[in-house]
C-alpha cells in the first residue's frame, strides 16, 4: 500500500512541474514577445499570394477520389509490411492476400471506368 502512495504522489508532482513549466514558458513569450495586431497578420495566405476566390469554393470530385487512393494504397503498403519478416502465420497472409487483390480489382474497375481521366 505505501508503494502505491508513493506512485501516487510522485505521478502529482510530475503533473504539477510539467503544468509549473507550461505556465512559465507560456509566461516568458508573453512578456519577451508581446503580440501587435496587424491587418496583414489577421488576413488570410495563400502560397505568398492573396486567395483567389472564396475558401468555400467547390473542389472536383476528383480531387477527393486521388486522395482516397493515395489513403487506400498507402494502407496496402502498411498490410505489405508484416508478410516481409517471413514469420507471418499462413491464415494471415492469405487474409493480406485476398484484401490486396480486392483492392486491386477495386483499382482495376476505376481505371476502367474512367474515373482515373483527369480531363
Amino acid at each position: 500500500m505505501v508503494e502505491l502512495a508513493n506512485n501516487t504522489t510522485f505521478l502529482k508532482v510530475v503533473v504539477l512541474v510539467g503544468f509549473g513549466l507550461g505556465g512559465v514558458i507560456f509566461g516568458l513569450s508573453a512578456l519577451g514577445a508581446p503580440a501587435v495586431w496587424n491587418l496583414d497578420k489577421s488576413g488570410s495566405y495563400e502560397c505568398g499570394f492573396d486567395p483567389f476566390e472564396d475558401a468555400r469554393s467547390r473542389f472536383d470530385v476528383r480531387f477527393y477520389l486521388v486522395a482516397l487512393l493515395f489513403i487506400i494504397f498507402d494502407l496496402e503498403v502498411a498490410f505489405l509490411f508484416p508478410t516481409v519478416g517471413g514469420t507471418f502465420p499462413v491464415g494471415g497472409l492469405a487474409v493480406v492476400v485476398l484484401f490486396l487483390v480486392i483492392l486491386t480489382a477495386g483499382f482495376v474497375y476505376e481505371w476502367g471506368a474512367g474515373a482515373l481521366q483527369w480531363s
